[in-house]
């Protein structure tokens, strides 16, 4: 388990790496500043109007392909920068340094406009789901290729297998349930041409990857979509995971004003499923982030109370 001095030098690693960075890069940095530090540290690079996103916390399997990194987060800049480029309200790339990820002691970040942000602003009203909508509007216009299902993958599993080995996180019982949900769930969110044939009528897209409507800056000048780090092809329902009934009634509302398909109940049931898993193998993190045990507690407990695998299987 990590050790406050522990994790305080990581984020002075982080924060001396950024500088570095930036200052190759030919930006001014006399007065930087964190904005956030949980799984990654974000600086402002002050003077410059430039914020730099370093993530710190990865999943193992994250840390051990770091080229697998670097290629998401172009995919990240791509997304971003192709919107921020066609006018659409997005925390663009930072146009003082390339669009690429750079990599300074071991570890790979990414450059971003700085905007001031209105503190406090609530994230649940229903014009956040109608933006989340409109992101999706103009995400099926994004011309090159992504991976499916981007966070699925190889983590899941090694995370549960991790965990075989930190019962104090997560108990024998707990475990082989989410061992169980897996089997069932992994063949569809890691094939897309599995998943077609399960939901034939649910087609795929970009998406943003994370929970789009809580990931939105307001500013003085509007709302800008942000942190884009899991954008992946998939289905909406990924972004819309447990939104609750007013939010799926705000999304339908604005989504069948923009053309949108209605969202498949049954299909959001087996993504939050999906998500629950990715909450599970999270704890496996708790090592390097110990504030992540308590945070996690509530998801847990309702994981446990939820249908498996979303129903799938079920008669």
């Amino acid at each position: 388990m990590f050790a406050s001095d522990q994790i305080a030098a990581r984020a002075d690693r982080a924060v001396a790496a950024a500088i570095t960075a930036g200052r190759d890069l030919g930006l001014t940095v006399h007065d930087p500043k964190v904005l956030y530090d949980v799984f990654s540290v974000v600086v402002h690079l002050a003077p410059s109007p430039v914020v730099v996103r370093v993530p710190t916390v990865l999943p193992r399997t994250t840390a051990a392909d770091p080229d697998g990194q670097a290629a998401q987060q172009r995919r990240e800049l791509s997304v971003a920068g192709w919107l921020a480029d066609r006018g659409h309200p997005v925390v663009p790339p930072s146009p003082l340094v390339p669009r690429e990820p750079v990599c300074r002691d071991g570890l790979s970040m990414t450059f971003w406009q700085f905007v001031e942000q209105i503190p406090d602003a609530d994230h649940f009203t229903d014009r956040r789901f109608q933006v989340t909508a409109q992101l999706h509007t103009a995400l099926r216009e994004y011309p090159d290729e992504l991976a499916f299902l981007v966070p699925l993958d190889e983590s899941i599993p090694d995370g549960l297998a991790q965990l075989e080995h930190q019962p104090d996180l997560l108990d024998g019982a707990d475990l082989e349930r989410a061992r169980r949900e897996w089997a069932v769930l992994e063949p569809l969110v890691t094939s897309r041409a599995a998943f077609g044939e399960a939901f034939p009528d649910a087609d795929v897209q970009p998406v943003h990857g994370d929970a789009p409507y809580y990931n939105i800056i307001v500013t003085p000048e509007g709302e800008l979509w942000s942190d884009f780090e899991h954008v992946t092809i998939g289905p909406v329902e990924w972004d819309l995971a447990f939104v609750g009934p007013e939010g799926r009634a705000a999304y339908h509302k604005a989504a069948a004003e923009l053309g949108l398909r209605p969202l498949d109940e049954r299909l959001l049931r087996v993504m939050e499923s999906a998500r629950m898993l990715q909450v599970v193998a999270c704890l496996a993190l708790v090592p390097q982030l110990p504030m992540l045990a308590e945070g996690l507690r509530p998801a847990l407990e309702q994981w446990r109370t939820r249908l498996p695998a979303g129903g799938l299987g079920e008669t």
